[in-house]
């Protein structure tokens, strides 16, 4: 293992700044929410999309990928990421927001295509775990980012302009990891299998997370929380994220990744179920353990029934995609008439129906089921 961290430091460690600066920005959106809707004297449902046009933005940037992925390097995901980044604090009222928040999340979603496969081939066997710690340090930042909102004065400007410094720096650091290229899909010999049923479960599972983390804030504050004490749970809530993700490097080689994604969805409806009955806070920051498991667990798992073609992670994360955009379009849309409960209840409702029909498809389908040296 230590040989294997050594031959490919550069790119372990180009991929964990760039996760981080991902957490921190993606996770800026839901505590700024309320702030950018003042700001740009908007309604709290049109200010949600600006959850939707970052994960538009992520859309953009996955098709991208689909087409021209093997050509594209780690400096230039980060460097659109700088520019998204830098068009939120410098650009112009409601066009730099939206604008912005867009061209970041193309950065973002082509970011996660050129890294994820890249760790999960570089490690070999070790892939999964390192692919954990991977995703994990997206937590670091995520964490972060929301008590340095708060700290800053809650300015969504000057907070997305230290992402803009952060993303400088990690392009300025990158060195040879970040201008080497992937293997060209003449070169990978394996087949692609998209599963299109299959995918539905990345639908729900980014769904949820884009849900937990743009619009859990706002559901809080209207359960009684302050702005202030709703950043600090999203804070809180990232901790636990990263826990379950540092976890995941441990126990990864016990676990099949489905079952790891069906416990995921069932552990997900009883902290929301408990938010409800007991404290939205605590279990909301709790929750966070299952949103850490929604992304690593499933990608894993379609990996390996759709096989290791240059097209498959684009395809695998573009699925994610349409939850990412469609879920924070719809929901926030209907935040200010159903509340924070009525959202509580409707991600209840989408996990619920994802852990059954996981359990299903996980009989159905032999590579999701008994890999993991537990034999669940």
């Amino acid at each position: 293992m230590k040989e294997l961290i050594r031959a490919n430091f550069g790119l372990l460690a180009a991929g964990v700044a760039t996760f981080v600066m991902m957490g921190a920005g993606q996770s800026l959106y839901g505590p700024a929410l309320p702030a950018f809707a003042r700001n740009l004297d908007l309604s709290m449902a049109a200010a949600a999309w600006l959850v939707s046009a970052h994960w538009i933005g992520c859309a953009i940037g996955v098709g991208f990928m689909y087409f021209a992925g093997t050509r594209v390097v780690p400096r230039h995901v980060i460097a659109t990421m700088a520019l998204g980044a830098a068009l939120v604090t410098f650009g112009p009222g409601r066009f730099g927001a939206f604008g912005g928040a867009l061209v970041f999340g193309a950065g973002y979603g082509a970011a996660t295509v050129v890294f994820n496969p890249r760790i999960l081939r570089a490690f070999g066997d070790k892939g999964t775990a390192m692919l954990s710690l991977l995703n994990a340090s997206f937590g670091i930042g995520a964490i972060a980012i929301p008590l340095i909102f708060v700290w800053m004065g809650s300015n969504p400007a000057q907070t997305f302009g230290l992402v803009t410094v952060m993303a400088i720096a990690i392009w300025l650091g990158a060195g040879p990891a970040g201008r080497t290229g992937s293997a060209s899909a003449e070169t990978v010999v394996a087949e692609f299998h998209p599963h299109l049923a299959l995918q539905l479960f990345a639908v729900v599972g980014i769904g949820l997370e884009a849900c937990l983390i743009g619009l859990g804030p706002t559901a809080l504050i209207d359960l009684g929380l302050s702005e202030e004490s709703a950043a600090q749970h999203l804070s809180a809530f990232f901790t636990a994220f990263l826990g379950a993700r540092v976890g995941l490097v441990l126990v990864a080689h016990l676990v099949a990744p489905f079952t790891l994604y069906i416990g995921a969805m069932l552990f997900s409806v009883a902290c929301l179920s408990l938010g409800l009955i007991v404290s939205p806070g605590p279990f909301f920051v709790i929750i966070g353990l299952a949103a850490g498991l929604y992304f690593p667990s499933f990608y894993v798992s379609a990996s390996k029934v759709m096989g290791d073609h240059p097209k498959t992670p684009a395809t695998i994360i573009a699925a994610g995609l349409v939850g990412g955009i469609l879920a924070p379009i719809l929901l926030g849309g209907l935040l200010d008439e159903i509340g924070g409960r009525g959202l509580f209840l409707v991600l209840i409702i989408a996990a619920a129906g994802a852990a059954g029909a996981g359990l299903v498809v996980r009989l159905r389908l032999p590579e999701l089921r008994g890999s993991g040296r537990l034999g669940l």
